[in-house]
């Protein structure tokens, strides 16, 4: 659409275009942007967005100078038109005036405690920084933002995200969707198809472009050569804690140890930004600590902490804050769960189960003491470990674990049995771990494997263990396996108060049986009504879906989207949901869209591993004021009490008092062994009590003990060195300072949602009420103009879900809206409502927002004029090389004067805006109000001398807001320097007014008006 403008274009006869001037090309008007030249135009249609930007070539093409058409007087609306137009023209900025460059073309808004991390990378020459947010505050937003920024002011060429395989697909979703970075994904699967596609002899890689690589992929030798030397400037490195290693980490060291080689390489260069994130930067061990925080500045190493002059340097690289000190210092701007409530339900077992448990530990104590030698008892002790485990899950993943040939059987020594029995049976803290040990980890002799020891089994031992598997395979079911059956119990509870829970469970078997078990029982009889209007009987009244590692991550999220969005016949999916996982989707995948509650249906022997299961509904984003956990165990399951003893109830101690989750020193493992060994090896009664296993004179007793105090030190430390190291180099006033700055040009969420839904209605949709959000609303879009429905099935989906729904929240489920300027459909909406504007060939009720009117309001005691202007910026922003960026800012302003325009008398802004508020008291004549609009822009060139001299005032503070911003720099070394030379803002061309709008005092009997003016 191409707004008209009834101006003949201005010629100047000046051969350059600048930055923000408006010109006149191809019979319409355009905005010059950065990247322009003398030879190549680089042009944005008035009106239009980024996908309409054209390079115009003067030589070949007639480019002229032009000015923006006033206002026709004969264009008049009502009294929302004001408010209307401004806040179209607010939320279609991609350019804004605000202290940040990025903030205005990405599709998210931040909260104000995610501007923080920015400020402080601001402030920097090169950006180093670890940020170690607890889980679920929003470091990938925090992150993404520091990228947005240094790649849109050009201080930064390209990026590169360092992640494990499993999380780079939703980092380049994340970046695609929320930030408009598009990147190439580099994995074990990918690199053939990327080196297929270069030219002889060129890298992968190129500095100037975006990726998200795995970090174990190119850790490698053979591609970490050429990704160093090739490697873009701005690298964010995500869970960064598993990438340093000390003297004590066994198995994972080596692995740990390759990860640190490659950032220690990156992080030599001076001049890359290296951004570090991870939520468990320091678990109470120093040495890993110290070698991440050596990544950022190398006198981080050895500098005392202790002293100032160290927590000064830290606090320049380093931010840590728990959701209490976001709640206390930002307050209503924390949008997190107020609460998460769990609790514990036991179960008993099944007699039948019961006497299986017992036959295991026999059967695992006598095989374990027959062994012959240190390495067959090593592999015989995880074997049946494996196999105690796999019991205390479910009756299919003991069948499972019978006929699956043990892994740790490969072992050619004790040192690689532990290691892979280690990995296999127990839940590493390794965030590589959880994606991958969710398989069945197989008994020591599956019935027909081909294994050396299979000689040792004679044919009652066979047969014993072939009576186990047909013993499980009779304990499957709610009947004799009672923790299904509380299993049910829990999840229709959960279901009744509204929730929509996630069931995490250890193994693949496992999950599988229990998805089968609740779609069975929750849709009894197969169908079930739904709920809602439109929604068809027939369908299942609850939706149950299992995620396992046996998916990839795609295949995982196309899962997931299959169970909360519409199917392919456009049919809502059902309000009501239950999504089965093993721990693959414990870390990455963000559920808290659609999920409000975690049930831990089997222990796992990390307590980590239940924080980060936790973590993915309780997080930023969650819409419900309070989540759920419940964790089942079984009362007189031995195993089960070891763990909740041993782990999680210390774990869930040490987080009540604390505030913050701090992770199991690494002596647990040794401990839970020794614990267990115990139970297995010296346990020789039936009815063996468990409690003897923590009697302080006992072996394993002292070692719990031990344990604990290790982990209570640990938890002091931890409390004391975030108090130490706390975020102070940002002050919350100064966050709250620049936060005003932004609002004032792009508008805040309170206008955001009236401006939606009052243009919305005004265009003949129709809005309802949406239970549990009072500000939310529903919208029936069936008699929008055709432009816009077509927009919102391109955004929504053909068959997105009908009534739309508007959520007013940051973030909302797919199909839906949520009433933030970036939402996409929020933003075609103010694109509409300002090419209508613009467009008076238009029909006239698709045109909500005009550009003049007249209102006789109470409001005023006094003929008054309120103008909306709006200008352009040149900022010349410095980089780090020196070079000046030129680049263009957009701006729209109030301004109002009392009496006449030869005479005006100029109100304070804030005063200006309270005009949008007035609201009419009488008609107004409309050959009256066209005369009086005729009068105003005829006397328009008078005033200007005063518009410009705001955007004078305006320039001046968008000068002093980028240098507040950015302070002093400090350079990778620390030195500090001035702020870098030549940041200059200048107004480009004259201010152009789009709206004129003119109240009056409301006339009374005598003839006057009620101020006693003449009407």
């Amino acid at each position: 659409m191409t707004p008209p403008t009834t101006a003949a274009p201005v010629r100047d006869g000046s051969p350059e275009f600048a930055v923000g001037s408006l010109v006149h090309a191809r019979g319409r008007e355009w905005v010059v942007l950065p990247d322009s030249t003398s030879e190549l135009l680089v042009l944005r249609p008035l009106g239009g967005t980024d996908d309409d930007i054209a390079g115009v070539l003067p030589a070949l093409e007639t480019v002229e100078h032009a000015r923006f058409a006033p206002p026709s007087p004969s264009d008049l609306g009502d009294q929302q038109a004001a408010g209307l137009l401004r806040s179209a023209l607010r939320i279609g900025f991609r350019s804004s005036a605000g202290p940040f460059r990025s903030l205005a073309g990405i599709s998210v808004e931040p909260r104000p405690y995610q501007l923080v991390p920015l400020l402080m990378a601001l402030r920097q020459e090169t950006v180093r920084l670890l940020i170690a947010d607890d889980v679920g505050i929003g470091k990938t937003v925090e992150s993404g933002l520091i990228a947005a920024e240094l790649l849109v002011q050009g201080d930064a060429r390209g990026l590169v995200v360092l992640c494990s395989p499993a999380l780079a697909e939703q980092w380049r979703a994340e970046l695609r969707g929320k930030f408009g970075v598009d990147a190439e994904l580099v994995l074990a699967s990918t690199i053939g198809r990327l080196e297929r596609g270069r030219l002889y002899g060129q890298s992968v890689f190129r500095p100037d472009r975006n990726y998200v690589v795995s970090t174990d992929f190119i850790k490698s030798p053979r591609h970490r050569d050429d990704f160093i030397k090739n490697c873009p400037d701005l690298v964010i490195v995500d869970e960064a804690h598993t990438c340093v290693a000390d003297t004590g980490q066994g198995g994972s060291r080596q692995q740990r140890q390759q990860r640190y080689t490659l950032l220690r390489a990156l992080a030599d260069d001076p001049n890359r930004h290296l951004l570090l994130v991870t939520a468990t930067p320091h678990s109470g061990k120093e040495e890993p600590f110290r070698n991440l925080l050596g990544l950022l500045d190398e006198r981080l190493e050895t500098i005392s902490l202790d002293r100032q002059a160290g927590r000064d340097l830290l606090a320049q690289h380093f931010v840590q804050r728990r959701r209490a000190d976001i709640r206390d210092d930002f307050r209503d701007d924390a949008n997190f769960p107020s609460d998460r409530r769990s609790r514990e339900d036991a179960y008993t077992l099944h007699p039948d189960y019961r006497r299986l448990l017992d036959e295991v530990i026999s059967y695992a104590r006598e095989t374990i003491r027959s062994a012959d030698g240190a390495l067959q008892q090593r592999i015989r002790w995880w074997s049946a470990l494996a196999l105690l485990r796999a019991l205390g899950s479910s009756p299919a993943a003991v069948r499972k674990t019978l006929h699956t040939r043990a892994g740790v059987q490969d072992a050619d020594s004790v040192i690689e049995a532990d290691a892979i029995g280690s990995r296999t049976v127990t839940d590493s803290a390794d965030d590589e771990a959880a994606d991958s040990a969710d398989a069945a980890p197989g008994a020591l002799l599956a019935p027909g494997a081909a294994d050396p020891d299979a000689a040792v089994l004679d044919e009652e031992d066979k047969a014993r263990l072939l009576a186990m598997a047909d013993a499980a395979k009779a304990l499957a079911g709610p009947t004799k396996d009672r923790k299904l059956k509380q299993l049910t119990d829990t999840v229709k509870e959960l279901l009744a108060e509204g929730y929509n829970p996630i069931v995490f469970c250890r193994f693949i078997s496992t999950a599988e049986y229990v998805r089968t078990h609740l779609d069975a029982v929750l849709n009894k009889g197969g169908k079930g009504k739904r709920s809602g209007a439109g929604k068809s009987a027939g369908k299942k009244a609850y939706a149950v879906e299992a995620v396992t590692g046996q998916l990839s991550p795609d295949q995982r999220v196309a899962r997931i989207a299959a169970l909360t969005e519409e199917d392919e016949d456009g049919e809502a999916p059902p309000e009501r949901r239950v999504l089965v996982a093993t721990d693959c989707l414990s870390e990455g995948v963000n559920l808290q869209e659609s999920f409000d509650a975690v049930v831990h249906y089997d222990l796992a022997w990390n307590p980590t591993r239940h924080e980060q299961r936790e973590g993915r509904v309780d997080r930023f984003g969650q819409r419900r004021d309070v989540v759920k956990t419940v964790t089942l165990y079984g009362s007189d399951n031995a195993i089960d009490g070891i763990v909740l003893d041993v782990l999680l109830r210390k774990h869930a101690r040490i987080r009540k008092a604390t505030g913050i989750s701090v992770p199991v020193p690494d002596s647990s493992e040794n401990v839970m062994q020794a614990v267990l060994e115990g139970l297995i090896l010296r346990g020789e009664h039936p009815q063996y009590e468990q409690e003897s296993l923590f009697a302080v004179e006992s072996a394993t007793g002292r070692q719990t003990a031990e344990l604990h105090q290790a982990w209570q030190s640990a938890a002091e430390r931890e409390t004391a060195s975030r108090s130490r190291y706390a975020q102070n180099a940002v002050k919350r006033d100064e966050v709250a300072k620049e936060v005003a700055e932004v609002r004032a040009s792009l508008g805040t969420g309170e206008e955001v949602r009236r401006f939606t839904r009052h243009a919305l209605t005004a265009l003949r949709g129709v809005p309802g009420p949406l239970p549990g959000e009072s500000d939310g609303f529903t919208l029936d879009s069936e008699a929008l103009p055709a432009p816009l429905r077509d927009a919102f099935a391109t955004l929504l989906g053909p068959r997105h879900p009908r009534p739309v729904t508007f959520h007013d929240t940051p973030t909302a489920p797919r199909g839906e809206v949520a009433l933030t300027r970036t939402d996409p459909v929020v933003a075609s909406v103010a694109r509409f409502v300002l090419d209508a504007a613009l467009d008076d060939r238009m029909d006239q009720w698709q045109r909500p927002a005009r550009r003049c009117g007249v209102v006789r309001t109470t409001a005023v005691s006094k003929r008054t004029t309120l103008l909306l202007v709006r200008y352009r910026f040149q900022l010349s922003l410095p980089g780090r090389d020196g070079v000046l960026r030129q680049q263009l800012a957009e701006d729209a302003r109030l301004l109002a004067f009392r009496g006449s325009a030869a005479n005006p008398d100029w109100l304070p802004e804030d005063e200006a805006v309270a005009l949008l508020e007035a609201r009419a008291a009488q008609n107004s004549d409309r050959a009256f109000a066209q005369e009086r609009i005729e009068g105003i822009l005829g006397s328009l060139e008078s005033l200007m001398p005063t518009l410009e001299e705001r955007g004078e005032q305006l320039a001046a503070r968008l000068l002093d807001s980028h240098r507040r911003v950015r302070g002093a720099f400090r350079d990778v070394r620390g030195a500090t320097g001035p702020a870098r030379r030549g940041l200059r803002v200048d107004v480009q061309g004259r201010p152009d007014v789009l709206g004129v709008y003119h109240y009056l005092p409301v006339p009374v009997l005598d003839g006057t008006t009620t101020n006693g003016e003449a009407r």
